[in-house]
């Protein structure tokens, strides 16, 4: 499914997504990662929902976003409370779809300048 063709300069937008693999311009990732418009974080611990860990969205935490996407891959899951309990604190804001609907929502609001992170899952 592609998302993007435009230049958008110095900002890291996702012009791809087919399942198991996601282009952000013009690299192809085939592991999870974390993408804010400011950079790519490859190779996410988590290749899968059911090995979500509370540890894992302290990274996602330190990059101080305003609001967290997260992929849950081809099927939207929701994390236990206990997971996210940390972003709640912090006042981030935190959405849970599936991976493709984290990847268009992610370049709407990288699109609007909105301080995102995306945590996508592959599968």
């Amino acid at each position: 499914m592609k998302f993007m063709q435009e230049d958008l300069h110095d900002r890291f937008a996702i012009q791809r997504y087919d399942k198991g693999q996601i282009t952000i311009n013009g690299v192809a990732y085939r592991s999870s990662l974390i993408l804010t418009p400011a950079e790519v974080i490859p190779d996410w611990r988590p290749q899968v929902f059911g090995e979500l860990l509370e540890p894992d969205f302290s990274r996602l935490i330190d990059l101080r976003p305003e609001m967290i996407l997260l992929g849950t891959g081809a099927s939207h899951q929701f994390p236990h409370p206990a997971l996210t309990v940390e972003i709640l604190q912090q006042q981030i804001g935190l959405d849970v779809m599936d991976t493709a609907a984290a990847c268009r929502t992610y370049n709407i609001l990288m699109a609007e300048g909105r301080k995102v992170a995306a945590a996508l899952l592959m599968i």
